[in-house]
């Protein structure tokens, strides 16, 4: 299966860095319809096709997915969106 991993830092606090991947994740989610929730320091995303995590460590926030077959061929996209918005929400 493929696999998405993208790392960003974060400067700020732990809050400010939850609060900005709870912005990307509602944003993906009203986009995309994919589910998400907060398991401590993580938040576990899916939806038909992908499944993955986001976890919020050491200054650095983590991205990691697995793709199923069909949503495997769209992966350069998804990854630029995920960076996208990575990027337009973490300073």
């Amino acid at each position: 299966m493929p696999a998405i991993d993208i790392r960003r830092a974060y400067r700020g606090d732990a809050q400010s860095a939850r609060t900005a991947v709870e912005r990307v994740a509602d944003a993906i989610a009203k986009e995309y319809g994919v589910s998400h929730r907060w398991h401590g320091d993580e938040l576990h995303f899916e939806r038909g096709g992908v499944k993955g995590r986001i976890t919020l460590a050491g200054g650095e926030i983590r991205v990691r997915a697995q793709l199923g077959l069909l949503m495997g061929a769209l992966k350069p996209v998804i990854e630029r969106e995920i960076e996208r918005r990575l990027d337009e929400n973490i300073a």
